[in-house]
């Protein structure tokens, strides 16, 4: 799967997608999910927050025998809950690889006021070693931080048009807090993973901390026109790396004031060290310096991020900004607004990657 324009990992996944699908019902709905196991390991799947029957709970060899390689488990119940939930293996280190998902309970009635977009992030880390593919799940520290299972910028921005009232829930199944920022507007938290919050008890503000297996529902009028970032507030998760996405400047031998014998500089004692036209512009012919550093393609695949039909109208150059766990939210005028969907619309949608073990 493809977090960013120059950055593919292997992963596992749901129905050949990590996350998974985000499943969507009705209070009082009564359903049955069917779960094959095609991993090449016991499984068992855990509705988080669920106020279901004991057998239907997920924990393995708690509530059920855990699913075997080949095996089927069904699992049916009714809800009566309402907000935004969520689904995750509970087998170890499964969920660090993509085994995630989110449930959407909507109310019977629904809640007022009444919003005209319905937004749904998954906020998630991926811990990746140099020149690897396969993320590292044993570890507590992480370099790829996604929305959705993406990386700023190839996050999906949020198209509104100027005077929606916009709802976005965020569910958080990584192992670090995120504080999610929203520029340009103030909004209201609305919602939690255990529901919806009574509106004498709404909270304003432009920051919302989302914790560990938490859920924030934030809801806000889109009446300030332009397009405005929304990313986790933690520096090192709004980029990934610690580096540019247009790769470490200062390895660039063409840059302006790199020419010098950096043993001249003030306070610097390099013993004559140089810094010049001997700095390879090939990542590649680096010695001790990972592909990863540099990601791995040209800039051509960041150009055509910045060609989607959603980004239509953004200034030039946009895409080496947006970095890590980070969007944004385009608060249009209708003209503009009719444009940029209509173009969404005439793009036909991307064939599912194919995974070597999908659920």
């Amino acid at each position: 799967q493809q977090l960013a324009p120059n950055k593919t990992v292997d992963l596992w996944g749901f129905n050949g997608s990590a996350p998974g699908p985000t499943i969507q019902v009705t209070q009082g709905d009564r359903v049955r999910l069917i779960v094959d196991n095609r991993l090449p390991e016991p499984f068992s799947m855990h509705w988080h927050g669920f106020e279901i029957p004991h057998n239907m709970d997920g924990g393995p060899g708690i509530s059920q025998d855990s699913i075997q390689p080949g095996g089927r488990f069904v699992y049916e119940f009714s809800l009566h809950q309402q907000g935004t939930f969520f689904y995750h293996s509970h087998m170890a280190m499964q969920e660090m690889l993509g085994m995630l998902g989110a449930f959407i309970m909507h109310p019977k009635a629904a809640f007022g006021p009444r919003v005209d977009k319905d937004f749904v992030y998954l906020l998630q880390e991926y811990s990746l070693l140099p020149n690897n593919t396969v993320p590292n799940t044993m570890n507590m520290e992480f370099n790829w931080l996604v929305l959705n299972g993406k990386a700023g910028p190839a996050v999906t921005p949020m198209i509104v048009r100027l005077g929606d009232r916009v709802r976005i829930r965020m569910v958080n199944l990584g192992m670090d807090h995120h504080p999610m920022h929203l520029h340009g507007h103030t909004f209201y938290v609305t919602g939690t993973e255990g529901g919806r919050i009574p509106e004498i008890a709404w909270i304003p503000g432009n920051t919302v901390l989302v914790g560990v297996a938490q859920a924030r529902d934030i809801e806000f009028v889109a009446n300030n026109p332009g397009d405005w970032m929304f990313h986790c507030h933690l520096p090192h998760h709004m980029m990934n790396q610690m580096i540019s996405s247009v790769g470490p400047l200062t390895r660039d031998a063409s840059m302006p004031g790199m020419q010098h014998d950096m043993a001249g500089m003030e306070g610097m004692q390099h013993g004559g060290m140089q810094m010049g036209n001997d700095i390879s512009k090939d990542a590649n012919h680096v010695p001790g310096f990972p592909q990863d550093a540099y990601m791995e393609g040209s800039m051509m695949a960041m150009d055509d991020t910045e060609k989607r039909p959603e980004n239509t109208g953004l200034r030039p150059g946009w895409s080496g900004f947006m970095q890590g766990m980070m969007t944004f939210l385009r608060v249009l005028p209708p003209d503009q607004y009719n444009r940029v969907v209509e173009q969404m619309r005439q793009v036909q949608p991307a064939k599912m990657p194919s995974m070597q073990h999908p659920m």
